[in-house]
């Protein structure tokens, strides 16, 4: 019974081992080593390499983030070397021209071209020595103040046949007087100076003092004089 068995067995493993051999695929080798314990596998295919993602879309951009906290200032750096010189450049616009000084000036001095006797009235000095500003009026014998300031007045006058008593006026204020007595086949002279601190408009004038006081003398050749002039301006012009 045992052998029936074994030559059983036989019968079967053979046509294995046979149809093995029929099959063109396979490497040469023994069909039938290792029958008994079946024949080994074949090691399978590698597989190809995978995609490396470089390709792949960029994700969405993210929300700023909060600014960070301010650092410390730092140390202060030396200075460093001088640059080089600069080109030159252009010349700026020309200033204006400044304030003259003889917009403020006030100046005068006059003659006495005749004899003058009539009392209590501004004497008109008529010959012009100086008196570019025209602040004294020939025609009515009065000095007008066009520029605030401290004033210097001087008078010089010939005295002959009369004694001579002549008064310095400010709008119609008396500010000084001079009094020469007239001595016999003798000329002589009244003068006198003052310092006035003016306003705009005021006004200054001489006249003589009383109807017996009217010597006082002038021609071409001996003049009697009335000067003035600005010394401190106030720079209040009109």
């Amino acid at each position: 019974m045992l052998v029936l068995h074994s030559v059983y067995t036989l019968l079967i493993l053979v046509p294995l081992c046979i149809s093995a051999e029929d099959d063109p695929t396979r490497p040469e080798r023994n069909p039938c080593a290792n029958w008994m314990g079946g024949a080994p596998g074949y090691p399978g295919h590698n597989g190809l390499p995978g995609r490396d993602g470089k390709d792949g879309n960029n994700g969405e951009k993210g929300e700023k983030g909060e600014p960070g906290a301010k650092g410390q200032k730092g140390d202060i750096g030396e200075q460093g070397p001088s640059g080089p010189e600069g080109p030159r450049g252009f010349p700026g616009p020309q200033g204006q021209t400044g304030e003259s000084p003889f917009l403020h000036r006030s100046a005068f001095s006059m003659g006495l071209a005749t004899r003058v006797t009539t009392p209590n009235v501004p004497i008109r000095f008529t010959k012009v020595f100086y008196n570019e500003q025209r602040h004294y009026d020939d025609t009515i014998g009065k000095f007008t103040c066009r520029i605030k300031g401290l004033y210097l007045f001087t008078y010089h006058l010939t005295v002959y046949m009369k004694d001579v008593k002549i008064g310095l006026y400010k709008n119609n204020k008396p500010m000084m007087f001079t009094f020469d007595q007239f001595q016999t086949n003798n000329v002589d002279q009244a003068s006198g100076s003052i310092l006035l601190a003016l306003d705009v408009e005021d006004e200054v004038w001489l006249q003589i003092y009383g109807e017996d006081f009217g010597g006082i003398y002038g021609d071409n050749l001996n003049d009697s004089s009335f000067s003035g002039i600005l010394l401190y301006p106030g720079y209040e012009t009109k």
